[in-house]
């Protein structure tokens, strides 16, 4: 059988000398103090899967406090840090250092997935002007990027990790429990990206609750992760919690996950992971590419947690994967559904271990008539049923709520806003008053999401912001997406469904990104597409087939509604249909 493993050895799975402890640390420092007494640590694989770098929890500790010294030398305390969050022993190194320092790091993206250079150079100075920033640090390869992101007069300094090490040094103080701990840009910001502030206690608080309750570590547990380092789940979910429960992870850039999915589930395989997590479409592309598997090369039988989050659980996308992967000895039981955001830390709710995904069966055209989720029944139509997923209930310590528009708390299966309380919560936005007002409502965070409780358990059903009313009519663009995606000639997961006012009232406007089509083929699947629409939706659209490689997509790697709306209201995107068939297929998607 091939296997991945090189002459590097990893780092241990388990640490004899040092016993498992899930108690509730007061900072991070203290937290890696403790795992850098075992052998655990990061592991980090190239394209090829090969073992290119590792970094015992001891090594970082050993770095980081070494690099804060140098820090607290050139920074005062209480600075802000953007970090380029690459997935590497240097984004690392320097997030702790920081924290050994009293610095407040703010992970930032790489230029992937963001619309071009252009975007992410915007995005970039953006976030550094918004976390007011003492210096932009990345890699030595985007140090070019950094500077003409914030303009060659900008009196922030840009660095790259090796300069960073250079200088003199003084004594460093580390962040106490009443304390910062980063800043974290979330995916959905737009133009103005808002600021999540972490703090030790609130980090800490839900660390704590994922590592003991959530995922229920044990001894013999291992992580794997292609999670970008730069967004909630990837930074908290796995670089920082399987250090919090002295677990090694090993670690694949994203960009090597889009280009090989399939190599995520060989590092599972031939290191012996038990715990790995992923948004849906995540097991939905590696699904796709399980007919590439090489038989007997893939063993699944060891994951006990195959998490599900970062978006709203597709339960097609979990069929699909447990079917593609069942002669490898995956257990559907694995799936853990979970529900979470960056203003809340990470984690608010979580299922229970090897208990199979929970399906709701709704009648939508019951629930945007009523705002009730009646469960389907024989005699509902295959196209007006969809499936949601149960997504357990809080943590311990934290409350959900889902409340009506008078703010009353609504019975089972009355959809609602969602709202949050807890020791996990985010005090606010950074150097955002306003958006951090309208956050809250006394000591409850408004998520912004919409859902419902059933048997105790929250089940989300969308954004709340994202809702599409035409005529007195709730549709939710979900909806349409999925209906969209199944056509032949649209590419998965590239289908954008929202509302413009154009003056005349809303209408709804749908850019689905197609595959390399003949002219013909092009006018065909535009004809499909709003016939689809029209079915899902019972309400025309306006349609456009876009390029590939057109759309925009999140720092996750998710697709942007808000974005691909921002970029069809500027007119950026070109359809490329023949002259003669534009005006043709126009007309007929509005029909």
């Amino acid at each position: 059988m091939t296997t991945l493993k090189d002459r590097m050895s990893p780092t241990p799975t388990a640490s004899a000398a040092l016993p498992l402890k899930l108690d509730l640390f007061e900072t991070l420092t203290d937290a890696l103090d403790y795992a850098a007494r075992g052998d655990a640590g990061y592991n980090f694989f190239n394209l090829r899967g090969e073992i290119y770098a590792t970094l015992p929890y001891s090594v970082l500790q050993r770095d980081a406090r070494s690099l804060a010294r140098r820090l607290a030398a050139r920074f005062e305390r209480g600075a802000r840090i953007a970090v380029v969050a690459e997935t590497s022993p240097e984004f690392l190194t320097t997030f702790f250092a920081c924290q050994y320092a009293g610095l407040v790091p703010a992970p930032m993206p790489l230029p992937v997935n963001l619309g071009g250079k252009d975007g992410y150079l915007t995005q970039v100075r953006l976030m550094v002007a918004g976390a007011k920033a003492a210096a932009a640090v990345g890699p030595s390869s985007l140090k070019d990027f950094l500077s003409d992101a914030l303009g060659r007069n900008s009196d922030v300094a840009v660095v790259d990790f090796e300069e960073l090490k250079a200088g003199a040094e003084t004594d460093a103080v580390a962040f106490g429990p009443d304390e910062f701990c980063y800043i974290q840009y979330s995916s959905g910001s737009t133009s103005a990206p808002k600021g999540v502030i972490g703090t030790q206690k609130s980090v800490n608080a839900n660390l704590h609750g994922i590592t003991k309750h959530g995922l229920k570590l044990v001894e013999s547990d291992r992580a794997a992760s292609w999670l970008p380092l730069y967004h909630d789940m990837g930074l908290i979910g796995f670089a920082l919690a399987p250090m919090y429960g002295q677990r090694s992870v090993d670690c694949i850039a994203t960009s090597d996950f889009v280009r090989r999915p399939l190599l995520w589930l060989r590092v599972i395989s031939d290191y012996g992971a038990t715990i790995t997590y992923s948004p849906s479409f995540g097991y939905e592309l590696s699904a796709r590419r399980s007919a590439k598997a090489e038989d007997g090369a893939i063993d699944l039988s060891r994951l006990r947690v195959a998490g599900v989050g970062g978006d709203m659980v597709r339960p097609e996308a979990l069929r699909a994967f447990a079917e593609a992967f069942a002669p490898t000895g995956f257990r559907a039981g694995a799936f853990l559904p979970s529900y979470g955001m960056a203003e809340a830390t990470l984690a608010i709710s979580f299922t229970e271990i090897g208990t199979p995904v929970d399906v709701d069966e709704v009648d939508m055209r019951h629930y945007n008539r009523s705002g009730v989720a009646q469960p389907a029944s024989a005699l509902t139509s295959p196209e007006v049923k969809r499936g949601f997923v149960l997504c357990g209930r809080a943590l311990p310590g934290h409350a959900v709520e889902v409340r009506g528009e008078d703010g009353a708390p609504l019975k089972d299966r009355e959809v609602g806003r969602i709202y949050i309380k807890g020791p996990s919560l985010t005090p606010g936005y950074y150097n955002d008053a306003e958006a951090t007002a309208r956050l809250y409502a006394g000591e409850w965070l408004d998520t912004g999401d919409m859902g419902y409780f059933l048997n105790g358990e929250i089940v989300i059903t969308g954004r709340a912001k994202d809702l599409i009313i035409i005529n007195g009519r709730n549709i939710w663009p979900q909806d349409i997406e999925w209906a969209v995606e199944k056509v032949d000639g649209v590419r998965q997961g590239g289908v954008a469904a929202f509302s413009v006012d154009d003056g005349l009232g809303e209408r709804i406007v749908v850019v689905a990104e197609r595959r390399g089509l003949s002219a013909d083929e092009l006018a065909e699947v535009h004809r499909e597409v709003a016939k689809t629409i029209q079915s899902a939706a019972g309400a025309p659209a306006t349609v456009i087939l876009a390029k590939p490689h057109s759309m925009v997509l999140t720092s996750s790697g998710k697709l942007s509604r808000a974005k691909v709306k921002q970029k069809y209201l500027a007119g950026e995107f070109d359809e490329a249909l023949p002259a003669a068939e534009a005006p043709k297929a126009l007309a007929e998607a509005r029909v």
